[in-house]
């Protein structure tokens, strides 16, 4: 070591130290055959699993939590048959058009989906800055309404959500007792893995305690753009699942940010025209179908990932 260098170790020993350890490194996808996601269905004959699609009806409708009345909107496939259950928890946008139609999507590949407007039932405007914790009990409740109804095909329902909505969803599991007991499974888009009244810097060096409780299996998506500080605590939460050897799987879409994909139709419709050549190093999950969502994600410098949609 240089005598300038050995001066900068005695005049800075702490700034040394930090840049020696190692950082914060974003997670990405595996790639190759070996990787969760390869189908050499896909990759040899070309073939890709057709989803299911159903008609779907919409229905809106109240369920109770104590004294207050939450507005909901049930989605089902079009006919008389029993489905599986799922709760959708909408985020800081409330339960708008946009959302809603996450929810049809899901109805429609053979899901009842059940979507409570948790802001509406308490007077809340939507994009609330601070976080009203009473809302995380309407969620719960709202496990227990779609569990009772008799057009349902399981005895426990998958709870999906995005953004603020994926920590209403994990305080439900956790907190309020609706792991196993109603909830076997938590799916997520960008989720708020921290209290969302916590202090900034939990906000970005850390995750919710709560993710920590969780014994269910547990499947995220983000994009590797994702521009809020939200990725790094998405990413550490996953990661500490994992390595508590939790059934936990992070999908990280490339080249996107929040939303998959907020550009407007002119300009992301564009890499799907016929003529148009692929971007030379576009990741194959971009033409693939959906993963198997019980793999764990691996870390690795080859891959690229991506993000997901805004509030």
């Amino acid at each position: 070591m240089s005598r300038f260098a050995m001066a900068l170790c005695a005049l800075l020993p702490c700034a040394l130290v930090q840049a020696a350890q190692p950082g914060y490194q974003p997670m990405a996808n595996p790639v190759g055959p070996s990787a969760w996601w390869w189908d050499n269905a896909w990759w040899e004959q070309g073939h890709i699993r057709v989803p299911t699609n159903h008609p779907v009806r919409l229905e809106e409708i109240e369920y109770a939590n104590g004294d207050v009345s939450v507005p909901a909107i049930l989605a089902r496939p079009d006919d008389d048959r029993r489905y599986p259950a799922v709760l959708y928890q909408h985020g800081r946008r409330g339960l708008d058009d946009l959302i809603v139609g996450q929810v049809k999507r899901l109805a429609a590949r053979g899901f009842v989906v059940l979507a409570p407007d948790v802001f509406s039932g308490r007077f809340i405007e939507k994009m609330p800055i601070e976080h009203n914790y009473a809302v995380e009990t309407d969620t719960a409740a709202g496990v227990d309404a779609l569990l009772a109804r008799d057009d349902i095909s399981t005895t426990q329902a998958c709870i999906v959500s995005q953004t603020r909505g994926g920590y209403m969803a994990l305080k439900a599991v956790t907190t309020h007792g609706k792991q196993r007991n109603g909830i076997a499974c938590y799916v997520s888009f960008y989720p708020h893995m921290q209290d969302p009244n916590a202090p900034e810097p939990m906000q970005v060096y850390r995750y919710a305690p709560e993710v920590d409780r969780l014994d269910i299996p547990v499947l995220i998506f983000i994009g590797d753009q994702e521009q809020y500080q939200r990725r790094r605590s998405i990413e550490t939460a996953v990661q500490s699942l994992q390595d508590a050897g939790k059934d936990a799987t992070l999908v990280i879409y490339p080249r996107v940010g929040r939303g998959f994909d907020f550009r407007p139709p002119h300009v992301r419709t564009l890499r799907g025209r016929p003529g148009l050549p692929r971007h030379p190093d576009a990741h194959p999950y971009l033409h693939h179908p959906a993963p198997d969502p019980v793999r764990p994600m691996t870390r690795s410098s080859d891959a690229g990932g991506p993000a997901t949609r805004a509030s």
